[in-house]
């Protein structure tokens, strides 16, 4: 008996040792433990009789964090000042967004659209110009000085002065409207200009950009031209003057200069298509044109 004992206590003592000299036969236990191991029936066991009521399922930290305090936020959301927010420094930028010319029947001729402006995100010193010549003869030509005022990130009210070149005489109106960037992205502008006496009209224009590629944009235009009386001398007839639709695609060779080829459909109506046809020019047409767009 006490041989018996005595060859258990070594086997007890021999086996660990075994164990640690032989890996191969630790992963083999190991292996045979995990397939036991995996041929358990989940299914059959009773989960109901477990008490996960001591179990803690929370996800709070176990550092409690600290509630701020007001200096805590003042420090994180430091008050901004207008001169924080907008450059202090002014910029200036001028687009020449058309200088083009065509060739028909009608003779050839050239127009062009300029829109320039120097100061911050919220005041600004404004230049517009547009102007077209056909048959060596001006049609109409004028220039505006404005103040633009930001009221929006996307809006600006603008008040300044037009001086209108042709047709007619010189001519110098007041000027008030508002521009900016609608809805899908439609630049509208829409700008009001007052005489003397009841002398008035109002312009009307939106355009829209296409990007068909990085370098390949299409721009769709428009525009409407309204008097609140008849001028015979500056083609006005009261009411709508003179509408225009226009389509140009373009390839930007760089940011700042693309050239373009397009299309514009021009129709003058009422008394104003009258005027335009006692001077021998038709009150309605269509060219394609061939221009540049740059800026600077």
């Amino acid at each position: 008996m006490n041989a018996r004992l005595s060859l258990a206590c070594c086997l007890a003592l021999v086996a660990p040792l075994a164990a640690a000299q032989d890996p191969a036969a630790t992963r083999q236990a190991s292996s045979a433990s995990a397939d036991d191991t995996s041929q358990m029936d989940h299914s059959q066991m009773d989960h109901s009789q477990m008490d996960h009521s001591q179990m803690d399922h929370s996800t709070a930290p176990r550092t409690p964090i600290p509630v701020p305090t007001a200096e805590d936020i003042a420090a994180a959301f430091p008050h901004v000042h207008d001169t924080h927010m907008h450059s202090a420094a002014p910029v200036h930028y001028l687009l020449v967004d058309r200088l083009e010319g065509w060739d028909r029947d009608a003779g050839s001729g050239q127009a062009w659209e300029l829109n320039g402006w120097y100061g911050g995100d919220i005041h600004r010193l404004r230049l517009r110009s547009e102007g077209e010549r056909e048959g060596g003869r001006t049609h109409s030509a004028d220039a505006e000085l404005l103040y633009g005022r930001a009221i929006s990130p996307w809006w600006e009210l603008v008040a300044g002065v037009r001086q209108d070149f042709a047709p007619g005489p010189a001519q110098t109106r007041a000027a008030i409207g508002i521009q900016g960037l609608a809805p899908y992205k439609f630049e509208l502008s829409a700008t009001a200009y007052v005489g003397g006496g009841s002398d008035a009209a109002l312009r009307l224009e939106g355009e829209y950009t296409l990007l068909l590629s990085s370098r390949w944009i299409l721009q769709p235009r428009v525009e409407a031209n309204f008097s609140a009386q008849e001028d015979a001398r500056r083609g006005e007839g009261g009411g709508l003057d003179s509408a225009s639709v226009g389509l140009r695609l373009r390839y930007e060779v760089s940011r700042r200069f693309a050239p373009y080829l397009g299309w514009e459909h021009e129709r003058r109506f009422g008394d104003a298509a009258r005027f335009t046809r006692a001077e021998g020019d038709d009150a309605r047409g269509s060219r394609f044109v061939a221009g540049l767009r740059f800026w600077f």
